[in-house]
């Protein structure tokens, strides 16, 4: 079988989910299927063939301000040209379709499906409804998060969009989706619910999966990462990813106020990008009289990750957005750490709340920060939290299960163009 995967995104740096796909396509290929990637790039230097991790990749040039997204999303002249070219040529049996609704857009899904292909669809946000990141659904602090108002309009939309918006948008993502997607696939049941809520169709939640590591880090690469980031023997905890208010930052720097009143030295690494977190995170801390506890390490992979994972002694993941899924839980649990994961969105799906972590809400601090603080107080409890997360994510969320269940899907779509 020849697959072909669509994905706006194709350095495997800047997201797990990215990585996820090309370790998917690995594992086609030991199975003996053909596998090819196509991304797009802004930069011209960078069109062309290429490998990442080992696949083939093919990058067509697309740049523009994201402002007209809406638009350029639903068909990307750009692109178009050079996709089709690839899809007449490399004949797919089955085009697997990622994150596109910003450069690739909705249209290579049409494209796909007219040239004989399968059409397989997997949602890993919220963007075939929803403009950026679902923020509105909970009511924010003034609901204490409460609310679950999924479904968009226009009621919602135009304030938060402005000139952004764009009325017949979500109509045409739909009339698309049903017409030549054969298998829409979630990421998450809850992200299912809410594309549901939405009057799309969902065919299958195929949660996400890790390729799991042949070894762990040992005593010596924790002692050298406590050394380099001068952890010294304080417990730590950690925020990771995109560093951004709706990943909950803000939120977490009001939780470590109330932690370092019972853990003095406690230390919280900022996994991301530290020209983001000075911009935009170190006032803040400075204000709450908690920056000398943060320690940012800036972006980290391979090894270096490795080693910070090893290294805390709990990972949170605090979004007040709809987070719909985490691959950043299952990385943590991978190496024996328990999450405290937000209530919003797929984490709960990932995180058994009181077995392998806790699920708590962002908006009450105090609660959430007690969560943390009970885990920091009791390491015997997180070591046995941590053992169990460790094992829910080797039965459960490997990247042969989601191999095996992504070929059952391309079986069905495959069919379902032969009828």
């Amino acid at each position: 079988m020849k697959v072909l995967f669509l994905n706006d995104l194709w350095d495997q740096r800047i997201g797990s989910s990215i990585r996820q796909m090309y370790q998917h396509a690995a594992v086609l290929r030991e199975r003996g299927h053909e596998t090819l990637v196509v991304s797009t790039t802004p930069d011209p230097k960078l069109v062309g063939r290429a490998t990442e991790l080992g696949i083939d990749l093919i990058r067509l040039h697309s740049d523009y301000n994201p402002r007209w997204r809406a638009w350029v999303g639903m068909s990307n002249k750009r692109v178009l040209p050079g996709l089709e070219k690839i899809l007449a040529e490399w004949k797919p049996d089955v085009v697997h379709t990622h994150l596109i609704h910003t450069h690739l857009s909705y249209a290579s899904l049409t494209a796909a499906r007219k040239a004989g292909a399968a059409v397989v669809f997997t949602a890993h946000d919220v963007m075939t409804f929803c403009y950026q990141k679902l923020t509105c659904f909970h009511g924010g602090a003034e609901a204490g998060g409460e609310l679950r108002d999924y479904a968009a309009r226009w009621q919602k939309c135009i304030p938060c969009q402005r000139a952004r918006y764009r009325p017949d948008r979500n109509a045409r993502i739909r009339k698309i989706l049903m017409r030549d997607v054969q298998r829409l696939t979630v990421v998450s049941d809850e992200l299912g619910s809410v594309l549901r809520a939405n009057g799309l169709p969902v065919h299958r939640r195929v949660h996400n999966a890790i390729e799991l590591k042949a070894n762990l880090p040992n005593a010596e690469d924790v002692a050298a990462f406590r050394a380099k980031f001068k952890l010294g023997a304080s417990p730590v905890i950690a925020v990771g990813g995109r560093l951004h208010e709706q990943k909950g930052v803000g939120q977490i720097l009001l939780m470590l106020r109330l932690l370092l009143a019972d853990f003095p030295d406690l230390r919280m690494l900022v996994m991301g990008k530290s020209d983001v977190y000075d911009r935009e995170f170190r006032s803040r801390a400075e204000e709450l009289g908690v920056a000398g506890a943060v320690v940012p390490t800036g972006w980290l992979d391979g090894d270096e990750l490795s080693a910070a994972y090893a290294t805390v002694n709990v990972l949170v993941t605090p979004s007040i957005c709809f987070d719909t899924f985490g691959l950043v839980n299952l990385e943590a649990m991978e190496h024996g750490r328990p999450v405290v994961a937000t209530c919003f969105g797929g984490s709960q799906e990932v995180v058994l709340h009181g077995k392998t972590g806790f699920i708590a809400n962002p908006f009450d601090v105090p609660a959430f920060s007690a969560r943390i603080a009970e885990l920091l107080a009791d390491p015997a409890k997180a070591d046995r939290m941590g053992a169990a997360g460790q094992r829910r994510v080797a039965a459960s969320f490997t990247i042969e299960r989601l191999c095996e269940e992504f070929l059952e899907e391309y079986e069905i779509a495959r069919t379902q163009i032969r009828l």
